[in-house]
């Protein structure tokens, strides 16, 4: 039985396919594109070739990077991931802001201090996450489109319903959790009030990551750039009405965060929906059921990324219990500082973000020589965009700090801060390029021990050092934060240039 198609220039597969019946309407119709060079026309097709057509391609999010000038093509993909971040630093900044202008010091530090217990549960979704866009670059790489559409419904069903369940246990055990962290007791009420609101809305934090990190893969940047923006701005102006206008304080910028986050991902599920065809996956409800193949390997991958995420905030949440038993000014300051520390961080990882999927797509296709070049202009572009950076913390560090408080005290302990954390930097050079090989290589293994010797073994072990028995204080705790990057920077580079990666087997073999 013949097929009839509709085909359009220049797109390689699009339109709408009609079984054909002799005098009867046509009843049965697919999505697809098939490419030509002139006008609209119509094909027939046999049984066989609509097989191989209804594939559906996604040309118009996928890119394709194994082939092309690298520093060009990293560096158009990098700006979009530092833009996006750079509106996450704003996202998460500006509560701390508002809060800081309007609460005070108290709140500012209830703030600090519950977002770190939130970002260990967004981490540790974002651990899955990232498992999961390492597996849909390696496809795309290795051209198996079937396949990633189920690794897609596969992660977004694992993904949310392992959100609900975080949510369900920050829920029930926020007051254990807040006494771990000894948080002062002029900040307590508030830092609980944040914990449950965001806690209730934590699926829409993790559902917007997880698009994200699924347009990652596929080499969309620009997408989750629109979405973060959503988020910032409906935040901003929530932020404002709700604290500053309506006097809600800690609760209002709260409100702001989550009702910021579900707009957000609510808005990039219906643009997607509404551009399935092109976005390659069709959002039938079969497509959520779960594969077993792609739980295990999601899971595989997956549960040491969370690890290493996980690992990572924990230390943060146990340097914060020291720093907190100083006093609620160097508990604001450390907020203040890290808060500032996590812009440059997060930019860039903007040059992570875009090098993982480059690295992944270039080993599915087995091109081991173009992924380490990848590397290297990671490198390359990390080194210049550090040391611009360390070069305006020096200069206008006390500044960023009375940006978020206008504490003199707070102001007075900036110093301190900053001559620690530079001492960080170039640690985070390092791991943009490393960092991003082993994980789209999807050695996760390696990338959990690294992150365990540099978020627990060290980060907590040098803190305590330096702060408590050395009795260097704040200016120790903060050193002890800063240089346990180096666990898992200089690791990573003798992993990379040593060439034992070689020896492993591709993953998109067993996708």
């Amino acid at each position: 039985m013949p097929y009839l198609a509709w085909r359009y220039p220049n797109i390689q597969y699009f339109g709408i396919i009609t079984q054909v019946l002799s005098g009867v309407k046509p009843f049965l119709m697919f999505f697809l594109v098939l490419g030509c060079k002139k006008g609209w026309d119509v094909v027939y097709l046999t049984r066989k070739k609509l097989k191989k057509a209804i594939m559906v391609s996604t040309k118009s999010i996928t890119r394709n990077f194994t082939s092309g000038s690298i520093p060009k093509q990293l560096l158009l993909f990098m700006l979009p991931f530092m833009a996006s971040n750079a509106l996450l630093v704003l996202y998460s900044t500006i509560d701390m802001v508002i809060v800081g202008k309007y609460v005070g010091t108290a709140g500012l530090s209830a703030v600090s201090q519950s977002s770190q217990i939130v970002n260990f549960a967004t981490m540790v979704c974002l651990g899955f996450s990232n498992a999961g866009q390492v597996l849909i670059s390696q496809a795309i790489g290795a051209k198996k489109r079937r396949e990633m559409n189920d690794i897609i419904g596969t992660l977004f069903t694992s993904v949310l319903l392992f959100s609900l369940l975080l949510s369900a246990v920050m829920l029930v055990a926020h007051r254990g959790i807040l006494d771990l962290l000894k948080i002062p007791v002029e900040s307590y009420a508030m830092a609980r009030e944040y914990l449950l609101i965001c806690a209730a809305g934590l699926i829409f934090n993790a559902g917007y990551n997880l698009v994200s990190a699924v347009l990652r893969g596929m080499g969309d940047a620009n997408r989750p750039l629109l979405f973060i923006g959503i988020a910032s701005a409906i935040n901003l102006l929530l932020d404002l009405l709700f604290t500053g206008y309506l006097g809600f304080g800690v609760a209002g910028a709260a409100y702001a965060t989550v009702i910021g986050q579900a707009a957000s991902f609510l808005f990039s599920i219906l643009f997607l929906y509404r551009r399935r065809v092109a976005f390659g996956f069709d959002f039938r409800r079969e497509r959520f059921r779960p594969k077993k193949k792609y739980i295990a390997m999601i899971a595989s991958l997956g549960t040491p990324m969370a690890i290493q995420s996980g690992a990572i905030n924990l230390s943060m949440l146990f340097v914060n219990s020291l720093i907190n038993q100083v006093g609620v000014v160097a508990s604001a300051t450390f907020g203040v500082g890290v808060r500032i520390d996590d812009i440059v961080n997060k930019l860039s990882q903007g040059i992570h973000y875009a090098a993982m999927p480059m690295i992944s797509q270039n080993l599915g296709a087995r091109d081991q020589r173009r992924a380490k070049q990848v590397v290297y202009f990671a490198w390359l572009f990390s080194a210049v965009f550090t040391a611009v950076c360390m070069l305006l913390y020096v200069l206008l560090g006390e500044q960023l700090f009375r940006l978020f408080s206008d504490d003199p005290a707070v102001h007075e302990m900036s110093g301190t801060f900053i001559r620690a954390i530079l001492w960080m930097f170039p640690a985070l050079a390092v791991m943009r390029g490393s960092g991003a090989f082993i994980q789209g290589l999807g050695n996760a293994k390696l990338s959990m021990v690294l992150a365990l010797l540099d978020g627990v073994i060290l980060r907590i072990g040098l803190s305590y050092l330096f702060g408590i028995l050395l009795g260097w204080g704040f200016y120790g705790f903060v050193l002890g934060y800063g240089v346990a990057a180096y666990g898992f920077a200089i690791p990573s580079l003798i992993y990379f240039c040593s060439g034992i990666w070689r020896r492993r087997r591709a993953l998109s073999e067993s996708i």
